[in-house]
């Protein structure tokens, strides 16, 4: 079991997907969830109030709702939600910024918990989100903390979206990954934080396949170590 955790664009899902292919793995996105619950709510005519608004309780019962009953499959990197492929459309920006409102929903977490909590079966799950290691998954054997400057998490969202033909400003992008980041450590419930176990690993300067190579190394690094 590896759970790495980390902010916004770290490159946290790219590292944990690739990790998960080269130990022959299960992988899950716990974000995608998030993104799903988002998106399917809005195609459902549920829509959040403006974000200087809160989410009364009514609507967060209702996105909780949503959540208990995804219908949804992963296929290798792609996503299906009610059967329609929806992979590209969970990475815009409107998706973005609503699932991390509705991650921070009590109701809605509650809603994910054990279903994410299915997806560990063998041979093993590498997972990634933003409290794998402190929430979802405690009791993980190897756990990672994974970030990068905001500058660097801009840069890689921006030729992220421009590479799938979606619209991007890299001065929107960043200033809306320090919200993200502020947002997400200051939340009540269940905020993002390094697992006091969680190994640190900045990539800043790291090629995506360096920073598979370095969770690999750390991965055997647990399973060589003696027993205590």
């Amino acid at each position: 079991m590896i759970a790495i955790d980390g902010p916004s664009a770290s490159g946290k899902g790219t590292v944990a997907s690739r990790v998960a292919a080269q130990l022959g793995f299960h992988y899950l996105d716990s974000g995608a969830l998030y993104r799903l619950t988002a998106l399917g709510a809005r195609r459902a005519g549920v829509h959040l109030p403006p974000v200087e608004h809160a989410i009364p309780p009514g609507l967060e019962q209702q996105l909780a709702t949503h959540a208990a009953g995804l219908d949804v499959r992963f296929v290798g990197e792609q996503i299906f939600l009610a059967g329609e492929e929806v992979s590209l459309a969970l990475r815009d920006e409107q998706t973005s910024r609503e699932a991390s409102r509705v991650a921070a929903l009590g109701a809605v977490r509650a809603a994910l918990l054990q279903r994410q909590r299915d997806f560990r079966v063998a041979p093993g799950l590498v997972t990634d989100g933003r409290d794998m290691a402190t929430v979802v998954f405690p009791d993980a054997q190897v756990k990672i903390f994974l970030t990068a400057s905001a500058e660097e998490r801009a840069a890689r969202r921006y030729k992220q979206l421009i590479g799938k033909g979606l619209t991007a400003n890299i001065d929107d992008l960043l200033r809306d990954i320090h919200e993200r980041d502020q947002r997400d450590a200051s939340r009540a419930l269940a905020p993002l934080v390094q697992d006091l176990r969680a190994s640190l690993l900045d990539t800043t300067c790291l090629t995506a396949d360096a920073a598979v190579e370095e969770v690999l190394r750390r991965y055997h690094a647990s399973i060589d170590a003696p027993c205590n």
